[in-house]
């Protein structure tokens, strides 16, 4: 069995996807495949339309690249370009290929079409009738269509599953609800790695036996007191594959021994989603009766507001004696509890706090891993302080997750050499100072973010286009308004850095 990963960053874009054959079956479309594989799994991320003869630079993966082969010579015949045009889509990630029919090609070159077909590529036909921005227009549509269902069947599952969490078997009803919304199975693991509760039946080609056994292995990867098949610390979750079963193991709770698994026929972000859902209910079931910390947690809350100093509450909580304070901001909808709950039991403590757009989660750390960023989160990470420096390590956090958001990336610590002088001034002092420098272009969103994507990418036209999904005329447009709002000149080094700055604080 493969070694039990971690979830990672997905290669290609985070939007929907739309399965191949449903644009297909767009009859007002026109469109017919001529070659490579028809798989009804094949799936595309969005519309992309290209005439370079070397498109690779311009993709990020899972595109229907449209083309209308201008770059091809009307002549061509069999040859290499085809092969080299062809498998560079390929190593870029492309998901099909859309050959428009006029007006430059009467016909879809024979040479492409063996090409596709060598190297697994679908190759669509667009007629002479139907634009690209047709095409792009219906992938969008579709797109929408899918995304709405998506949140629909999550939200439902949510309701579904709190509802069975307020039932007198709540850890059963559960598990059945988690099993139905997943269409496989779900298990709840007792520290000494035993069954305590499950329902479902195992999906895939294998048997229940064969899936059981790798769901009970992956589980033991995740809890904290004998897990791990390395020698460092367990992870809080993990996923496998065996035998068309999707795999995945939660540790519930902070390090008490309880792991969710779940078999699913199907992986996805609204199934892992889902199942997050179940884990933070779970853990909520079945951590504080078992370990008493749901008390500890609420003498300690007293003893502060009766003017105990962080340190003398701090042993309640946790024996860490360093901390660290995490500031997150979803990518996507201002989080809920329900979000803020999952987004702790993925780093590991249940000290957490929304805080308008941001959730803040204070986590021990010694003998945990440092956290990392979830999927779908933005995180800034404090220095590890004592409990007496709780207040500054929040004052980081906030400074790291700005620092985090201007620079795109999807998790900046405090003190990891990239903060620099911004990380001496005040928060408050910097965001007036940024709404003051910004005010021009603050109400227009499109703007800040070409602006912000720009100067990232040291002014380059192309790069941006490609970051942002739009024509870089659009960049130019963009960002010559920027200048004229903002009456100042984008070429000064000095006009650059102090508008950084500011984007650094919005």
């Amino acid at each position: 069995m493969p070694d039990p990963a971690v979830t990672a960053a997905p290669a290609v874009p985070p939007t929907a996807p739309v399965p191949l054959a449903a644009l297909l079956g767009r009859e007002e479309l026109g469109l017919r495949q001529i070659a490579g594989p028809r798989d009804p799994a094949t799936v595309i991320h969005w519309a992309h339309t290209s005439e370079m003869a070397d498109p690779y630079p311009y993709l990020l993966g899972g595109e229907l690249l449209l083309t209308a082969g201008v770059h091809v010579p009307r002549a061509a015949g069999p040859g290499p370009c085809f092969d080299a045009y062809v498998s560079r889509i390929v190593e870029a990630g492309g998901a099909a290929l859309g050959f428009g029919v006029a007006p430059v090609h009467d016909t879809v070159p024979r040479a492409l079409v063996e090409a596709c077909d060598r190297y697994g590529l679908p190759l669509v036909e667009v007629p002479p009738r139907t634009t690209f921005s047709a095409v792009a227009r219906a992938v969008w549509q579709l797109m929408a269509q899918a995304r709405h269902t998506e949140l629909r069947r999550v939200t439902e599952a949510q309701q579904s599953l709190a509802a069975a969490a307020a039932r007198p078997d709540p850890v059963p009803s559960v598990l059945r609800q988690l099993a139905a919304r997943v269409g496989g199975r779900a298990v709840l693991y007792a520290p000494d790695g035993g069954e305590a509760a499950s329902a479902g039946r195992a999906p895939g080609a294998g048997t229940g036996a064969e899936v059981d056994g790798a769901l009970a292995g992956l589980a033991a990867v995740v809890r904290p007191a004998g897990g791990g098949s390395g020698t460092g610390p367990a992870p809080s979750s993990a996923s496998d594959t065996v035998a068309g079963a999707h795999l995945a193991a939660y540790a519930l709770g902070a390090g008490r021994g309880f792991v969710l698994g779940v078999a699913a026929a199907r992986r996805d972000p609204g199934d892992h989603t889902i199942a997050s859902v179940g884990a933070v209910l779970l853990s909520l079931l079945t951590g504080e009766q078992q370990s008493g910390t749901g008390a500890a947690r609420s003498s300690a809350l007293v003893r502060l507001l009766l003017g105990a100093a962080p340190q003398e509450v701090a042993p309640l909580l946790d024996a860490g004696e360093l901390w660290v304070v995490v500031h997150a901001r979803p990518d996507g909808p201002a989080p809920d509890a329900v979000a803020a709950s999952a987004l702790g039991t993925v780093l590991g403590s249940p000290l957490v706090d929304v805080d308008g757009d941001v959730v803040r989660v204070l986590v021990p750390v010694g003998h945990r891993p440092e956290p990392a960023a979830p999927s779908g989160w933005t995180c800034g990470v404090s220095a590890a302080v004592a409990p007496r420096e709780w207040g500054v390590a929040d004052a980081q956090a906030g400074r790291a997750l700005a620092r985090a958001r201007a620079t795109r990336s999807a998790l900046v610590r405090h003190g990891d050499g990239r903060l620099g002088l911004a990380g001496l001034i005040p928060p408050d002092e910097a965001a007036a100072h940024a709404r003051t420098v910004l005010a021009p272009i603050a109400g227009t969103p499109a703007l800040t973010e070409t602006l912000r994507t720009w100067l990232s990418l040291h002014g380059s036209w192309d790069r941006t286009a490609v970051a942002l999904g739009v024509h870089r005329n659009t960049v130019r447009q963009r960002v010559n308004r920027c200048a004229a709002l903002l009456a100042t000149d984008l070429d000064d080094p000095d006009t650059r850095m102090n508008l950084w700055f500011a984007l650094s604080h919005i």
